[in-house]
């Protein structure tokens, strides 16, 4: 047995107030391997400060990711280097940390890094040497095409793959990269939760291919994101006939931005009707839903609790379709967005009736680009009002408001303030009656928006906060009130959906 190589690092003991130098040693001995600590894990080691590596890519990559997030890779569970220009170099250095049997990252996101489809597969040569301890990869951003979805589907056959969750949103995939995908999570699909194709043109074919997914009784699937897929009515039969077969599972499901129209929407519903269909979160933005289209709002409305229904034309008995859900006993919603719903203070009116009848769940209400006008915000202060009241947030932002004082009266004179958390009154001119708003919130948790911030305009593109962020583009700037279809939005999404655990579900 012949010593192959040694490498140091430093531990600072603040209790023994001393510094010890341990080694750490790779014996070769023909084909095994053995690593000694000296009965130490690097990830048990709370105060490392320097770690001298064996290779010099591995040791670059070291020194690279700790300037990035201030503590050795080695020590993380989670390593996020979103919006870094990586380049060949650098992907060559980060796959040689992958490939360290002492790195045990559980979480590697790298969306809008420039990654190519090259480059993929050396990053995913690495996780399929180390493949056992990663639970979510997020690729998004990266125009990474069909043959590095291949890559990544060759990583996921490996039986010691455990990846539960995956995003690859705006990475240039077509039906051909889909199908890849989906033959490799049915030769090893019971570990996967999550999955979000967002923004990727997969269109009927790729739908078709991710339908036989479902259809899977080993597949456990929990988030499905389809959002900007080019799935048009038709595609949806494919879909809902597939969860119709395997429906326990899944909790959350984006269709947003997808023509969904009349059939799609049937098909919808009928899966809603399904008793064994537990879906928690639906996000239907932009979906051109009409009005008559609303009954869909009615079927099983018990497991509900996030819906957005942003930038589709309810019209008044849509409206009132919503208001019969919301005023169902069993109905538990806690987020609900209507932006951009042409809703009128009379429609106003028909919610906040059906709100008071069963306000005790609802955290969350957007409203914003609602021509509500004064007299629709007063009709929301008889929900305020409620003492089951419990609104945490609230958006009226471009809603075309001038006063309020009654808003500002409800909140000092009822308990609403005590778990009001933000109030967003952006875009709207107020006028003398906003200092009086101020003053009654000064001294509470609750932060106002009150200025023309163009960058909290949500509506048409807004997820719900486990889907994702906000449209910061410029074009939303220069016309807040016309949603925009470009990748900006798309971009805004994936760097808000990879800062924290609460974007990913």
């Amino acid at each position: 047995m012949a010593l192959n190589s040694v490498f140091f690092f430093f531990v600072w003991s603040p209790v023994l107030f001393s510094i010890r130098l341990l080694c750490v040693c790779t014996w070769k001995c023909h084909d095994f391997h053995f690593h000694q600590v000296y009965g130490i894990e690097l990830n048990q080691i709370p105060h490392l400060i320097f770690c001298s590596f064996l290779g010099p890519d591995a040791d670059e990559a070291c020194q690279y990711v700790t300037g990035i997030v201030g503590k050795n890779p080695l020590l993380l569970r989670e390593l996020n280097l979103s919006k870094h220009e990586l380049g060949d170099t650098r992907v060559n250095q980060i796959t040689a940390l992958l490939q360290d049997k002492h790195c045990k990252l559980n979480t590697l996101i790298l969306c809008r890094c420039s990654i190519t489809e090259k480059q993929c597969l050396n990053l995913t040569s690495a996780l399929k040497s180390n493949p056992s301890h990663l639970r979510e990869l997020d690729l998004s951003g990266n125009k990474i095409e069909n043959k590095g979805v291949k890559h990544v589907s060759e990583t996921l056959k490996d039986v010691r793959c455990k990846l539960e969750r995956l995003r690859l949103r705006y990475c240039y995939i077509t039906d051909e990269g889909c199908s890849a995908l989906t033959s490799a999570l049915k030769s090893n699909p019971s570990h996967l939760r999550e999955l979000d194709l967002s923004g990727n043109k997969i269109e009927n074919k790729g739908v078709k291919h991710v339908s036989e997914t479902l259809k899977d009784v080993r597949c456990k699937l929990e988030r499905l994101r389809l959002r900007s897929c080019d799935i048009k009515a038709d595609d949806c039969s494919a879909l809902t006939s597939a969860l119709k077969s395997n429906p326990s599972h899944l909790r959350e499901l984006d269709l947003s931005r997808n023509k969904l129209g009349d059939s799609g929407v049937k098909h919808l519903s009928d899966l809603l009707k399904n008793p064994q269909f537990k879906l928690e979160k639906l996000a239907l933005c932009k979906c051109s839903i009409k009005e008559k289209h609303c009954l869909i709002l009615k079927s099983n409305p018990s497991h509900l609790r996030e819906l957005d229904l942003s930038g589709n034309e309810l019209g008044e008995s849509g409206v009132e379709n919503l208001g019969v859900l919301l005023s169902s006993s069993q109905c538990k919603l806690e987020k609900l967005h209507l932006c951009r719903c042409s809703i009128t203070e009379k429609q106003c009116l028909i919610l906040t009736s059906a709100l008071c009848l069963n306000s005790s769940h609802l955290r969350e209400l957007d409203l914003s680009g609602n021509e509500i006008e004064n007299t629709g915000v007063n009709h929301l202060c008889d929900v305020l009002k409620d003492s089951d009241c419990k609104l945490e947030r609230l958006s009226l932002n471009f809603c075309g408001i001038t006063d309020v004082s009654s808003l500002t009266q409800s909140l000092s004179d009822t308990k609403a303030l005590q778990f009001l958390k933000e109030l967003d009154l952006s875009n709207n001119k107020i006028g003398y009656s906003k200092q009086q708003l101020i003053d009654v919130l000064r001294d509470s948790n609750c932060k106002l928006s009150l200025e023309k911030e163009y960058s909290l305009w949500r509506a048409g593109v807004n997820y719900f906060s486990s889907f994702g962020g906000l449209l910061t583009g410029s074009k939303a700037q220069e016309d807040p009130v016309k949603s925009t279809e470009q990748d900006k939005s798309q971009s805004d999404e994936e760097s808000s959906e990879g800062e924290t655990e609460e974007s990913r579900g």
